[in-house]
């Protein structure tokens, strides 16, 4: 499986064009941040169901999960190449690597103070 490196991905959303970012991460995952534009595509019945969103073969995709021991976005990935999708790439570190390096996500809740 192709991967993406933090910089090279960082330089994709910040001029994103027709890139499509998927986050492999349960629901509750997702509602704590995301990264930027990205939409959550997890589980894999959910992403079969959902492929048709997709756009064309060609579209440019990225996916991504917790961090480097997380599998799940090598899973969506899999699936999405093997159903004909020809640019995909992981993003190993993922969300982990993208905070511990101070990169903003995007739809966390965040508790207020007492």
């Amino acid at each position: 499986m192709r991967t993406i490196s933090r910089d090279e991905f960082a330089s994709l959303i910040a001029n994103p064009g027709n890139l499509l970012l998927l986050e492999a991460l349960p629901e509750t995952y997702y509602r704590q941040g995301y990264l930027p534009g990205a939409r959550r595509f997890w589980p894999v019945e959910y992403v079969r169901e959902q492929m048709h969103d997709l756009g064309t073969s060609d579209v440019p995709i990225v996916v991504y999960c917790a961090s480097e021991t997380c599998a799940n976005s090598d899973q969506v990935a899999k699936l999405l190449a093997d159903i004909g999708y020809t640019d995909v790439r992981v993003y190993k570190g993922g969300k982990a690597d993208w905070q511990a390096a101070g990169l903003p996500v995007e739809g966390a809740v965040v508790a207020a103070s007492a």
